[in-house]
């Protein structure tokens, strides 16, 4: 069974199956795809098979989760928490040093976030340490819902949309892709900027935003600044190719 240091609850099970799936990603990305005419582009004549996974995956006897590797180390982990009553995907970051994973992001009725800024879920997405999800795609889809960024640059739905194109059945995956980035997640787009080169936001449900009192604590905002704004280089080698 897998267990993520200080992470209460399960039984954790290895999620990679479901990434091959094409109904997986409009699931995935349900909470993001808000209004009738977005779900009608995501899933047209597919939902009753999107349904049936979405059962799959909120099985309170398994919970998937997914880890998305960082080249400093760190490891991004994607739990469907299917607690009776309770579900919801929970994003957290955790490093073989730290005696708990930390969460960047809940994406459920009560959600927390944003975790992550429009670059730095490019830099994650063109990082590819061993082990893990490891295709730039899936990685750029799976922690998509953490994203909350007032600021995206003119060619955002590029990626996004040819992320779309190559794992879903999704028709028109530019116009969704316009849809996702409109929405983002559950939370308002924040503002993000540098303090003292750490990387943060003025989410008012957000970890990473130091001003509220649940913040993350200032080292680990940094720590995890680095992390994931330390794959640059990956990130413009896969958007310019």
């Amino acid at each position: 069974m897998l267990r993520i240091p200080g992470y209460e609850g399960g039984p954790l099970v290895e999620g990679g199956a479901h990434l091959d799936n094409p109904f997986f990603w409009p699931v995935h990305l349900g909470s993001c795809l808000r209004g009738e005419d977005a779900q009608r582009a995501a899933f047209g004549a597919d939902w009753d098979a999107a349904m049936r996974l979405y059962d799959v995956l909120s099985a309170e006897q398994q919970w998937p989760t997914f880890s998305v590797p960082l080249r400093s180390g760190h490891t991004i982990h994607v739990v469907y928490r299917n607690y009776d009553g309770d579900r919801g995907v929970d994003y957290l970051i955790h490093h073989p040093t730290w005696p708990t994973a930390e969460t960047l992001a809940v994406d459920d009725g009560h959600f927390m976030g944003p975790g992550l800024a429009w670059s730095e879920l490019l830099s994650a997405a063109g990082q590819a340490p061993a082990g893990g999800v490891d295709a730039p795609d899936a990685r750029l889809l799976l922690l998509f819902p953490t994203l909350g960024d007032a600021q995206l640059p003119d060619d955002a739905a590029v990626s996004l949309t040819a992320a779309l194109s190559a794992l879903t059945w999704i028709e028109e995956p530019a116009e969704v892709a316009g849809m996702l980035l409109e929405k983002q997640g559950q939370w308002a787009p924040a503002y993000w900027s540098l303090a003292s080169g750490v990387r943060i936001n003025d989410g008012s449900h957000s970890y990473r935003n130091p001003g509220n009192g649940f913040a993350l604590a200032g080292g680990r905002l940094r720590e995890i600044s680095d992390a994931l704004n330390g794959g640059g280089e990956a990130a413009d080698q896969w958007t310019s190719g």
